[in-house]
């Protein structure tokens, strides 16, 4: 089918300053479902070009006008004040949220196109009339989504995950004993409770945009840095910690910041708060307390490159099978069908 794909992001490695955590599973995901003979089309504007410089070989075609498409796909945009909210030709404007109106208008009033809403970042409240839209189905990169949604996690590629040898990940040098990629946004408490006692006692670094950092005068924050950086810090890290917002912790859903780490052989703390924990990471990688990351820490510096660091490194790879990209893309295929049949069985009985 061919599917109108709205999103506010990159699909390549895109600039340094911008939070864009999608661009580790975008573009295996667009890629998939081209591979599957879908057609897809971009409607948003085309920041790769626009911001980066990038062309991405032209491979992928963008529109910004309402093309014919048999669906509409869209990583849900939510109102940010200041920057999304403001008029068109303000300084600092984006218009992703004005594009995505848009977009809703002429393909529910106009065009009667089935929708799927991605909330990736849970912004779309449950009592959210969308939610109850006829031709609508909402997806949610959670174990245990909000009634009547529907399950599509964070993709991660197959032939990462057959290509990662946990023994070679485990001999790997790891001078710094904690580290954190991410940013700020709803995680001071997380922070406070696991992260900065640990980093009181251990060599550390955190990337990502933290901006309100005065109560932890001892912490290296690094500011953001370029995507591709990630993988490089995580690989000279023995551990990191899977800091959750509530809204994401309460359900169980994850980001793709435990398949970046593990696949760099950083290991995943995570809190026991996090909904179905186990699913996550191995018993031995659970934590309650910054005490116990501590203890946890000094524990896995002890073992360190031997077999039983390769075992815990094993244990975090066989759980991210949860994620795997031909497993999601399979879920949103059945999504995917059944709106579409849903739509033409109601233009039928029209």
């Amino acid at each position: 089918m061919k599917i109108g794909y709205s999103f506010w992001g990159f699909l390549g490695k895109g600039i340094t300053n911008t939070p864009d955590g999608g661009r580790s599973h975008r573009r295996p995901l667009i890629d998939a479902l081209i591979a599957r003979r879908h057609e897809i089309v971009f409607l948003q504007a085309n920041r790769d070009h626009l911001e980066a410089g990038d062309a991405l070989d032209d491979a992928y075609a963008f529109d910004y006008g309402t093309p014919d498409i048999d669906v509409l796909f869209l990583e849900w945009r939510w109102p940010i004040q200041g920057r999304n909210t403001t008029s068109c030709g303000t300084e600092g404007h984006t218009c992703d949220l004005h594009r995505q109106a848009e977009l809703l208008q002429h393909y529910t009033t106009h065009r009667k196109v089935p929708i799927v809403i991605w909330d990736k970042d849970r912004q779309l409240q449950a009592d959210n009339p969308w939610r109850r839209t006829s031709g609508v189905a909402v997806c949610e990169a959670a174990l245990d989504p909000t009634p009547g949604a529907h399950r599509l996690l964070f993709p991660v590629d197959d032939q990462r995950l057959a290509q990662a040898d946990p023994n070679l990940l485990a001999r790997q040098p790891r001078e710094m004993a904690l580290g954190y990629v991410g940013n700020q946004y709803d995680r001071d408490e997380q922070f406070d409770h696991f992260f900065a006692p640990a980093a009181a006692c251990f060599e550390h670094q955190v990337a990502g945009k933290w901006t309100q950092t005065g109560r932890w005068p001892h912490i290296c924050f690094l500011g953001r840095i370029p995507f591709e950086d990630a993988h490089r810090l995580y690989s000279g890290t023995l551990a990191t910690l899977l800091l959750l917002p509530e809204r994401y912790a309460a359900v169980g859903q994850m980001t793709q910041r435990i398949f970046e780490a593990v696949l760099a052989g950083c290991l995943p703390l995570a809190p026991a708060s996090i909904r179905q924990v186990n699913q996550f990471v191995p018993e031995d990688l659970v934590v309650t307390s910054g005490s116990h990351v501590i203890r946890r820490i000094r524990g896995l510096r002890e073992i360190a490159g031997s077999n039983q660091h390769a075992q815990l490194i094993s244990g975090c790879l066989k759980r991210l099978d949860l994620f795997r990209l031909s497993r999601q893309v399979d879920a949103l295929e059945t999504v995917l069908n059944t709106v579409t049949a849903c739509g033409a069985a109601q233009q039928g009985a029209a």
